[in-house]
């Protein structure tokens, strides 16, 4: 997600680069990658050198954990390591869910488009039913309905999609958000109760 945040609602409506989408195989890891996983998806102190607290946790260098880190990338057992955007904190209090009608032979083109807009956050392709065409979904993020419309109806313009092929749906409650973690006695404990 790449908001904008200083410029006005034509700049969130522009599409930007954006990464295709890949399948992903399952890596496999060992019980460092763990315990760096483990130290590094809580909070992170805004300081000048982020990662010294978790390599002092590992017992390890800075250097060092970023160079494993930089091999965790390389294997596949990481994409990045990112900040989570409370967008409603940053002024982005309005989101709507964009759905589409997109033929199946054009799914990935479209989709790939409509994922490189700057307000888009996410972009899912979901199966369709008789009572339900819609076979892309968008999130748009604005300051306002209005924006997140101006998004939306970019999107719809750029791929011809009006009337009966599209329709939003606009979130009235933000019920939960919670950052997802990994290797928890939670986890351990619900995976052996149904693995």
């Amino acid at each position: 997600m790449n908001l904008e945040m200083e410029k006005g609602t034509e700049a969130l409506a522009k599409a930007v680069d954006a990464s295709p989408p890949r399948e992903l195989e399952r890596q496999p890891y060992d019980d460092f990658d763990i315990a760096v996983i483990r130290a590094l998806q809580g909070p992170m102190a805004v300081v000048e050198r982020p990662y010294d607290e978790a390599a002092a946790e590992l017992g390890i260098s800075t250097e060092a954990l970023l160079e494993h880190l930089c091999g965790m990338v390389e294997r596949k057992l990481l994409r990045r390591v990112a900040a989570i955007l409370y967008h409603r904190r940053a002024g982005f209090s309005a989101n709507g869910m964009g759905v589409w009608r997109v033929p199946e032979e054009d799914i990935l083109e479209v989709g790939a488009a409509m994922a490189s807009v700057r307000g888009i956050s996410h972009c899912y392709q979901r199966p369709t039913y008789a009572d339900w065409p819609y076979s892309v979904f968008t999130m748009a993020h604005g300051r306002s309905k209005e924006e997140c419309d101006a998004i939306l109806d970019s999107i719809a313009g750029d791929h011809g999609l009006h009337g009966d092929d599209r329709a939003v749906l606009y979130s009235s409650t933000e019920f939960k958000k919670i950052r997802l973690h990994y290797f928890t006695p939670d986890y351990a404990e619900w995976e052996a109760t149904h693995a």
